[in-house]
């Protein structure tokens, strides 16, 4: 039995995240070279990577729709969850090379164009937030983890936005790499967890969101159910689960007891939301 919410927007919003990401990646890579500032120049190349492995999702999440085969009788649900994978390894690749450029402006501190860096980073916040807004309804893993790469530009122009107000008044090269350098571990904390729930949904773990003990005492508690066997909880994306088990009957006189016994099997599912 299959959990199943309806996820029709989710190829809409990732295209969305894509084209935005895509549009606004040239337009950072121009104008942080135009304002000297790393922050920016870092997030753009770091963009060139979501852009990349946005699309990838994208695609993956169009095909993970496709109806089952021979070759993937449960479909190709699964194809989303690749996306996941690859979204938080383009993640992580890209905070390492921004972590390293922060540190190198750090110990070498250059002035940037504080005006300049307002304009692009009120720009940025926009779009992103933006952006971010339309994937925060996301349910599959795929999407929660590319919300995680639009999180991290919203609040790195946040970071952005705060030094370019700051070196109007005050002329500190430092707090540009130093505020990029705090939120690229704090987004680096979050991905690697991220990255650990989907390798664990790879293995065919079980959901975290699932109580198998919980489920196995609402299932015992229907008469003629003496015991079950060969229980197995899995999930395809993180968001569609897949439950399967061996129940035991004692007696049943007719027909309609069993299919009794199939509709409060079901009515349990749903309630413990398969």
């Amino acid at each position: 039995m299959s959990h199943n919410h309806s996820h029709d927007h989710s190829s809409k919003n990732l295209r969305t995240a894509f084209l935005l990401n895509l549009g606004f990646t040239v337009f950072e890579l121009i104008g942080g070279y135009y304002v000297n500032s790393v922050a920016i120049i870092s997030d753009a190349i770091h963009d060139l990577g979501d852009s990349l492995s946005l699309g990838t999702s994208w695609y993956l999440d169009v095909k993970s729709k496709q109806s089952p085969t021979k070759a993937f009788s449960f479909g190709y649900q699964r194809f989303s969850l690749l996306g996941a994978l690859i979204n938080s390894l383009v993640l992580i690749a890209g905070s390492v090379f921004v972590i390293q450029e922060a540190i190198g402006r750090i110990l070498n501190p250059e002035s940037s164009d504080a005006t300049g860096m307002l304009i692009f980073a009120i720009v940025g916040v926009l779009v992103n937030g933006y952006a971010a807004w339309k994937m925060s309804k996301g349910k599959t893993l795929n999407e929660r983890v590319i919300s995680w790469h639009l999180l991290e530009d919203v609040l790195g122009w946040l970071a952005i936005l705060i030094v370019s107000i700051i070196l109007h008044f005050k002329d500190l090269p430092y707090l540009d790499p130093a505020l990029s350098l705090l939120i690229t571990l704090y987004i680096l904390w979050n991905v690697v967890k991220r990255l650990k729930e989907t390798l664990v949904i790879f293995l065919q773990g079980e959901p975290a969101d699932v109580d198998r003990e919980a489920l196995e005492r609402e299932l015992l508690r229907i008469r003629h159910v003496e015991s079950l066997h060969h229980t197995h909880i899995w999930s395809l994306d993180g968001a569609h689960h897949v439950f399967t088990t061996h129940l035991k009957l004692g007696p049943i006189q007719d027909l309609s007891e069993m299919l009794s016994i199939k509709n409060q099997v079901k009515e349990i599912m749903k309630k413990i939301s398969f």
